[in-house]
C-alpha cells in the first residue's frame, strides 16, 4: 500500500505474510491485527466487504495484498479472504511489441506484485503500470523487451521459436 501508517496497513502486511490461499477471520481477530475498533459500517452492511478498486482504503489493503473477499457473516462477524484464481492464457511472444493490458496484468499478478512493486523492477511509476493495465496505452517496444526479459526471469512464460509455433496452438 502506498501509505505507510494508514489503518488498514497492518492487515495488508499480515495477509502478505501468511501465504494462504485463503484465510478465514472472524472480526474480533481483524481488530486485533489493525490495533483498533472496525467501523460501525463493517458489521452493519456487507458493502463495507466489497472488494471494489476505488474509493476502500479496506479493499485496497486486502486487494494490494493478493486477496479478495469471498464471503462475509455478518452475524457470525466472519470474513473469508481468498486469492483469486485467474485464468489466462498467454500467448507466445515473438515480438516485443505484443504486450497487451490482460498480459501485463496477468503477468503482475501471477507473480504476486503489487503494480508498484512491477514499476520498480521495471524503472518506471506505478500510474505507468496502471495505464498499461487498463489499456490507456500499451509498453513501449523497449519497455516490452523490458517486460519481456521480467517474464522470463519469473518463469512467466517462456519465449517459443518459430518451430515451436508450428508445432501448437502458439500458447503458453
Amino acid at each position: 500500500m502506498a501509505q505507510r501508517g494508514a489503518k488498514y496497513q497492518p492487515l495488508h502486511d499480515f495477509l502478505r505474510r501468511t501465504g494462504k490461499e485463503a484465510i478465514e477471520l472472524s472480526f474480533a481477530e481483524l481488530e486485533r491485527i489493525l490495533g483498533t475498533k472496525l467501523p460501525p459500517s463493517a458489521r452493519a452492511s456487507k458493502a463495507f466487504w466489497s472488494n471494489r478498486g476505488r474509493g476502500a482504503l479496506q479493499a485496497r489493503a486486502w486487494m494490494e495484498a493478493g486477496y479478495h473477499v469471498t464471503q462475509v457473516d455478518l452475524d457470525a462477524e466472519r470474513v473469508r479472504f481468498e486469492r483469486p484464481r485467474l485464468r489466462y492464457a498467454v500467448p507466445a511472444i515473438q515480438r516485443a511489441d505484443r504486450w497487451s493490458a490482460d498480459m501485463v496484468r496477468a503477468l503482475r499478478v501471477r507473480c504476486g506484485l503489487t503494480q508498484a512493486q512491477l514499476a520498480d523492477m521495471l524503472g518506471v511509476r506505478q500510474q505507468t503500470v496502471s495505464e498499461w493495465e487498463r489499456g490507456a496505452y500499451r509498453p513501449t517496444r523497449a519497455r516490452s523487451k523490458h517486460l519481456s526479459l521480467v517474464a522470463e526471469q519469473l518463469g512467466f512464460f517462456r519465449v517459443q521459436g518459430k518451430d515451436e509455433l508450428d508445432s501448437d496452438d502458439g500458447t503458453v
